[in-house]
């Protein structure tokens, strides 16, 4: 891998920024999402889902859905459609009202949130607001104390973030994360059954977590002489979310032809990946002669 392309995409990598994902509440209101025609676009639902797909978009929309996200790329132009998304463990509906236009700024991944507030921050945010009442006793000391800011980067960006800094940044770059813990992975020296549509060698490299989360860095390696672009939805396996360092794969031999993926599960990273297929043992004497 050459220096060069390394540090750049470490640097895009570092500088992730904290609104690059689109947070939004459900609270039983259909929720609008605007597509740009040829982009796709990606929904963190978090849950399981079976998407009820509308005639009228037929040739209009693909939809795929695994691993909890859904992934929308409109192919024409349309106006406001419903899309019904239905939990399959315990039915209920998530509503989306999507919409797709002529567009060429990419629009930043969707993630559903159930529960606790949504904010975002603006260049009022931290203006103070006063009232010609005095303050009780007890308004002064809840009132002295500071409030923490709570980041709104969503946890698996954090992750992601986090081990790609821990292993390749200078340790006095790496941004803190309160809480995070290394994990022991109880994984084989090299996976087959992560991408096995392409010649790929997988190997881990190591594990973090946090608050339920985990993160799994694993070198990807190209094993033919010729490039291979890398799509996140070939993966195999229960992930939350998956982020490759390079887009692409060179050649075997080349400096481009390793990068690093990143899995984010929910629990144990060990039960995320499907098992390895167990190699049949062949009998080298061979069958005897019945006497």
């Amino acid at each position: 891998m050459s220096l060069r392309r390394f540090l750049l995409s470490l640097a895009c990598l570092a500088a992730l920024p904290a609104q690059a994902v689109e947070l939004v509440k459900w609270e039983r209101i259909p929720l609008p999402v605007a597509l740009h025609i040829g982009q796709e676009r990606i929904v963190f639902v978090n849950r399981n889902v079976r998407v009820g797909f509308p005639p009228e978009l037929k040739g209009k929309l693909r939809v795929q859905s695994t691993g909890g996200a859904v992934y929308l790329q409109p192919g024409a132009q349309f106006a406001r459609t419903r899309l019904v998304l239905q939990d399959v463990e315990n039915g209920e509906m998530i509503l989306l009202d999507i919409s797709a236009e002529e567009g060429k700024n990419v629009l930043e991944p969707v993630s559903l949130v159930y529960q606790g507030e949504v904010s975002s921050s603006t260049g009022n945010s931290d203006v103070a607001t006063t009232d010609s009442k005095t303050p009780t006793e007890g308004e002064r000391q809840s009132t002295s104390k500071p409030k923490e800011k709570k980041s709104t980067t969503p946890l698996p960006v954090a992750l992601t973030r986090y081990a790609a800094q821990s292993l390749y940044a200078p340790s006095r770059t790496i941004e803190p994360l309160p809480g995070v813990h290394s994990i022991s992975l109880a994984l084989p020296d090299k996976l087959t059954s992560l991408l096995p549509s392409e010649s790929v060698e997988i190997k881990p490299l190591a594990a973090w977590g946090l608050q339920g989360y985990s993160v799994v860095a694993l070198t990807l390696r190209n094993q033919r002489a010729e490039k291979v672009v890398l799509d996140p939805r070939r993966l195999q396996g229960n992930f939350y979310s998956a982020t490759f360092q390079h887009r692409w794969l060179g050649a075997s031999g080349t400096p481009e032809d390793t990068t690093t993926v990143y899995l984010v599960t929910k629990g144990r990273p060990d039960n995320a990946f499907l098992p390895e297929p167990v190699k049949a043992k062949t009998d080298k004497g061979g069958k005897g002669d019945a006497d």
